[in-house]
Order: C-alpha cells, then sequence, then structure tokens
C-alpha cells in the first residue's frame, strides 16, 4: 500500500479545509444576506447601471457582488469536498484516491477564481473588516487546497503504482 505520510497529510490537510470552507461559507452567505437586505435601500439612489445589478454590496466596491458569489460558490463545493475526500481518502484505494484527486482539483480551480476576485478587490480598495476577512480566508484556503490536492495526488500515484492488476493475478 501507499505510504502512511501521504494519507496522514491529506487527511490533515482536508480537516483543515472543512474548516476553513465553513468560515468562508458562513462569512459569504452573511454576506450575501446583508446585501440582500440593504439593496433596496441603498440601491435606489444609484444610476441606472448599478441599480440593474439585483444584489448591490452597500459595504465594498463594485468587485465586491462578484467575489462574495464566487466566494460562497467555492465554500459551499469546497464543504462537500472535503467531506467525500475524506471518506475516499480513509478508504485509500486507486479508485478512491482518484475521485478525491478530481473533485479537489475543481476545487481548487473555483477557489483560485474566488482569490482571483479577491486580489482585485484587495487592489481596488474600500472594503470593511468582514470583507477583509472574506478575502484573507479565501487567498489562505486556496493554498491550503493546493497542498491537500497534493497530497491527494501523491497519494494516488502511490495506489496506482502498487495495485496489482486482477486480471493478470491468476495467469502464468
Amino acid at each position: 500500500m501507499a505510504s502512511g505520510g501521504s494519507k496522514s497529510a491529506a487527511t490533515m490537510l482536508l480537516f483543515l479545509n472543512l474548516g476553513l470552507y465553513i468560515i468562508v461559507t458562513i462569512v459569504a452567505g452573511w454576506e450575501v444576506n446583508h446585501a440582500i437586505e440593504r439593496t433596496h435601500e441603498t440601491a435606489s439612489v444609484l444610476s441606472i447601471p448599478a441599480r440593474i445589478f439585483p444584489i448591490f454590496f452597500p459595504m465594498g466596491n463594485m468587485a465586491t457582488g462578484f467575489f462574495v458569489i464566487f466566494a460562497l460558490i467555492s465554500g459551499v463545493v469546497g464543504v462537500s469536498t472535503s467531506v467525500t475526500g475524506l471518506t475516499n481518502v480513509f478508504q485509500w484505494d486507486a479508485p478512491n484516491l482518484n475521485a478525491a484527486t478530481a473533485s479537489s482539483l475543481l476545487t481548487w480551480a473555483l477557489t483560485l477564481l474566488a482569490m482571483g476576485l479577491a486580489c482585485k478587490e484587495i487592489n481596488i480598495g474600500w472594503t470593511d473588516a468582514n470583507l477583509r476577512t472574506l478575502e484573507v480566508m479565501t487567498i489562505i484556503v486556496s493554498g491550503t487546497q493546493l497542498f491537500c490536492t497534493g497530497a491527494i495526488h501523491a497519494g494516488a500515484e502511490d495506489a496506482a503504482l502498487n495495485r496489482i492488476p486482477s486480471a493478470s493475478a491468476g495467469t502464468v
């Protein structure tokens, strides 16, 4: 079987990512709720292009809406990937590790998209403390997701190399 170091690293990083993605989902969900509740009173004084956008974020800049939505999507996908990834890593065989690697890579891509929008929002400026928290958590979780994807991929390669093909096991 594969070495225990890769399995323990993947398990630890999956638990860490689960906690981080839960925090990202909670903060982004709060931001969306806050924006929906305050949209009517703040967006009514804006000009036409800004009024057309269905959710106006009164606490940030014009990149805030896209960032919060993508952070919420990556948070929900990250939570589900971490939970299913833990199940796949606990079984530790090649098909389950390949499935965990694929879903981890997809989650990392979504998190990188949210991280890019967070960097753009930091570059523009004019954000408050709650958005700053979400930006920092998104940047941190993109790094930990990269390491988690690498650890799971290393375990999948190890498991694939050490697997004995069942079709040729009985032939001489």
